[in-house]
This record gives structure tokens, sequence and C-alpha cells, in this order.
């Protein structure tokens, strides 16, 4: 049973599987501890000031692993069908943002409306439409505001490397 293996051993918090939410200030978690510290440092900047407006930022995904990223991909492509439409979803291990450390998930929806209207004071912008928890930094948008979203992850042109 090589595929429950690699289950078992993708959805290891060591690898970057968040079973839980945790929160932006959790050096423990490899997800966390493991972001670009740029992206860590906005997000801590930010869930700061969400916190005194009664808003908790917490991270359900962040920095990944190849092997857990890979996992993720089948495990889309199963659901989806089809290696193009899991691509709306869920980028490979070349072109994930989650395995370079410059991508972060956020939840709860509170924290999602509160990133989406003040994310931009700290950079921190959400990329794809389809994907409102997902967000990376963009220095030049504390100046210049964000850049458009892409309808999804098919459309960003990072995506093909």
């Amino acid at each position: 049973m090589p595929y429950r293996e690699s289950t078992r051993t993708a959805a290891r918090p060591a690898l970057g599987a968040v079973p839980v939410p945790v929160p932006v200030f959790d050096d423990e978690t490899p997800a966390v501890a493991n972001l670009d510290p740029g992206l860590l440092d906005a997000l801590r900047r930010a869930a700061t000031d969400a916190a005194a407006d009664g808003v908790e930022i917490l991270v359900n995904g962040g920095w990944r692993s190849p092997e857990y990223q890979e996992h993720l991909r089948r495990e889309a492509v199963s659901k989806y069908g089809s290696e193009e439409e899991a691509a709306r979803w869920v980028a490979t291990v070349d072109t994930s943002s989650h395995v370079s450390g410059h991508a972060v998930d956020i939840g709860p929806a509170a924290a999602r409306a509160w990133l989406s209207e003040h994310g931009v004071r700290y950079g921190l912008c959400q990329i794809y439409r389809n994907e409102p928890w997902h967000y990376e930094l963009r220095p030049d948008a504390i100046h210049n505001g964000c850049p458009p979203m892409y309808a999804d992850p098919t459309h960003d042109p990072r995506m093909r490397r």
C-alpha cells in the first residue's frame, strides 16, 4: 500500500501539514517557522494589529515540503479528475509558492476579511480570486496597492515554469 504510506508520511506537520490552524506566532510549527522571513514579519505585524481590532489571524497552511506538496497535488488530481483542473487549486512542486515559503493560507473568515481590507499596509496581497485564503508578500503594494488578482493559479505566469 504505497499510497497509504505516502499519505501517512505526507500529512506530518514536519513536512508542512497544518492539521489544526495555528497562530502566526507559533515558532514550533514548520509551516510557520519556515516561511520566508519577510512574509513572516509582515504577517506577524498584521496579526498584532488585527488582534487590536479583535481579530485573530491563524495559519491554515504555509511552508510545505516538496513531498507534502506532491501529496496535495496527487489528491487534487484524484478529486478534480485531471491535471488541468487540479492546477486551478494546487501548484506543482516546482512552481508552488508554499514550497519556497512565500505563501500562507489564512483563516478564519474574519481574518481573511480583515486582511482583505488592511493587508496592503503590510504588503500582504491575495493573489488568486478563487483562493481568498492565499496571501503572498508584495512589498511594493505598500506604496502602489496590490496587483490585480489572477482568476486562479492557471492564469499566473509563474506557474508556467
